[in-house]
């Protein structure tokens, strides 16, 4: 009903008593956590002063890190850190899942962004997730196998990004990666613990159990070395052939079968979905906060325009005359979250296949009315979406999108200026996973909502064919004076933004360096439950954030933010403690 050209009529028919419904029924979806905790790693702030990367894994970071020191520039060793992240950390994205860039350009003084977001295949329909009896499936049942698997799109923005900006030759960018594929790399503690905890999913399928367990059936554990030649093989005809060694050929074909064949639940992505997917150029969205612009990603990802909500919102509140300690600033900053998740539920989904309302959902007026509702040290006893300008519909998700990426961020700062900031994900732990010549196959359709329409009326991120899922990725350059000042984005599901947000609440306000604003605890609200990360000073705060009117958790919150921070002196980098990422730079 919405397609390429929304009918406005059938949009404003939605009332707001379905608003509420669905909107309720989503808090419970976004309840399920993505990648578990593996430990806690020592991590200092890095400071260097011509270039730096910062990644998700150590191997992949100096993959990077090797490119920029033979004179590559901040995109060739973006292809590079990717690729490698593919095969060292499989868990959490790679070739057979999809991204989103956020860019600086110095030689054009330009920001702009890349959507490389996986699409529905062109079968797709929105009964994709229901079972039998026309209910939403169980969400395993869904993510397991070949159904959820969208159109990848990383290797698409790989290669149109360094078509357009890369300086290396493309071959010399992969055949590192090939050679540690052949050579193997020892399996890393996060990697181990997280195959373990997987093992009743990741043993279903032939090419997956054989590639992670050994021949008795047991997972295979830390400090193994892992060979992949199929992997090798995939990227060698990357190296070869460019894109098509990868959309068209043997690596297409190997990816239909994984998927059209999975025994105990086969999908319906196909070759033509391959060879028709395109990457979108897209302007970036930014939202003022004090003398910074904070930019990033928009439709159809959600975490530019919730993040910016969550900036201009606390504005009036002057957080930087208060500090990490101020229970009050927490407070604040729980509350704009959960009106920027409010909004989020109601309006945000692919801009190509509905009118998500950007600049109203970002205009000074709107943000400031709804900045108005927060009342200090009490929680709102109810948040609900509004009516920004430019609004053609009060549209609400359903319940049963289930957002649970198995993502990565890594930022790189190349020698002249640019700026890369990639988020990239194949979406649950492990994707789908299914494997195909080498790599894991995402499971991004489950980010639709499983139910395509309400009380009669159409969804907002419902499944369409070719359309992209809403998302939650953050890729996040933050300007000062028209230039990058930092680059700063996380893994962690619909958590992400406020992972985002409160990292720069502790830079921007509370003066703390970059490491120690990544490294303070956690404390995420999005649907009035105050979220706090256990065993860390803020939770023996629960029971005050009790007495302000919040239900209260104390759990696991396993972040993944990296950063860059650019300076007149050079840079600064950060890794998140709670993974195994690290900061290079020279």
């Amino acid at each position: 009903m919405f397609g390429k050209i929304p009918s406005i009529l059938t949009m404003l028919m939605t009332t707001w008593l379905f608003s509420t419904l669905t909107y309720a029924a989503e808090q419970a979806a976004d309840a399920f956590a993505p990648e578990s905790s593996t430990g806690i790693t020592d991590q200092k702030l890095v400071i260097a002063k011509h270039w730096m990367v910062t990644a998700a894994n150590p191997i992949a970071a100096k993959t990077g890190a090797d490119v920029l020191a033979r004179g590559g520039n901040a995109i060739d060793a973006m292809v590079a850190v990717q690729l490698m992240l593919g095969l060292v950390e499989p868990q959490s994205s790679g070739i057979g899942g999809g991204s989103f860039l956020v860019y600086w350009d110095e030689k054009s003084q330009r920001l702009t962004t890349f959507d490389g977001r996986e699409t529905a295949p062109l079968q797709a329909h929105g009964n994709l997730f229901l079972n039998e009896q026309g209910k939403p499936m169980e969400f395993y049942d869904a993510v397991v196998g070949g159904r959820s698997v969208a159109t990848p799109g990383t290797v698409a923005l790989l290669w149109h990004t360094h078509q357009k900006y890369g300086k290396l030759d493309w071959s010399s960018l992969i055949e590192p990666v090939i050679t540690t594929a052949q050579n193997g790399f020892p399996i890393s503690a996060r990697l181990a613990t997280l195959i373990e905890k997987d093992k009743a999913f990741l043993s279903r399928y032939p090419d997956t159990r054989q590639y992670f367990f050994h021949s008795d059936g047991q997972p295979k554990s830390q400090g193994i070395v892992l060979k992949n030649s199929a992997y090798a093989n995939t990227l060698a005809l990357l190296s070869k052939n460019g894109i098509s060694g990868f959309y068209r050929g043997e690596v297409a074909q190997s990816i239909v079968n994984a998927v059209t064949h999975a025994q105990d639940n086969p999908g319906l992505l196909n070759k033509q979905d391959l060879m028709q997917y395109q990457v979108i150029e897209r302007e970036p969205v930014c939202a003022p906060y004090k003398q910074y612009q904070v930019c990033g990603m928009g439709p159809p990802s959600s975490g530019a325009i919730a993040i910016g909500q969550i900036m201009m919102t606390i504005a009036p509140f002057e957080l930087d005359k208060s500090n990490a300690d101020n229970l009050t600033s927490w407070q604040i900053l729980a509350e704009a979250s959960r009106l920027a998740f409010a909004d989020r539920g109601l309006h945000a989904a692919d801009s190509d296949f509905y009118p998500v309302p950007v600049t109203g959902l970002l205009d000074q007026n709107y943000v400031r009315s709804r900045s108005e509702l927060i009342k200090p040290n009490k929680a709102l006893k109810k948040v609900s979406p509004g009516t920004p300008p430019d609004t053609l519909v009060n549209q609400a998700s359903v319940g049963s999108t289930l957002e649970l990426p198995s993502t990565s961020h890594f930022n790189i700062v190349d020698a002249n200026g640019n700026v890369v900031s990639m988020t990239s994900s194949i979406e649950n732990v492990f994707g789908s996973r299914l494997m195909a010549s080498g790599f894991l196959l995402n499971n991004e359709l489950t980010d639709f909502s499983f139910v395509a329409t309400k009380n009669g009326l159409p969804v907002a991120n419902r499944i369409e064919a070719g359309k992209r899922p809403r998302s939650s990725m953050s890729p996040t350059i933050v300007m000062k004076n028209d230039n990058p000042y930092l680059a700063i984005g996380s893994p962690g599901g619909s958590r992400i933004i406020g992972y985002v947000a409160q990292s720069l609440v502790a830079h921007l306000d509370w003066n703390l360096d970059i490491q120690k604003a990544i490294n303070q605890p956690k404390m995420i609200n999005r649907f009035g439950e105050m979220d706090i990360e256990i065993n860390t000073p803020l939770a023996n705060y629960a029971t005050q954030f009790e007495s302000m009117g919040y239900r209260v958790k104390i759990r696991d919150l396993n972040s993944g933010l990296h950063a860059i921070r650019i300076t007149d002196e050079g840079l600064e980098g950060a890794a998140d403690p709670r993974r195994e990422g690290v900061a290079i730079g020279r």
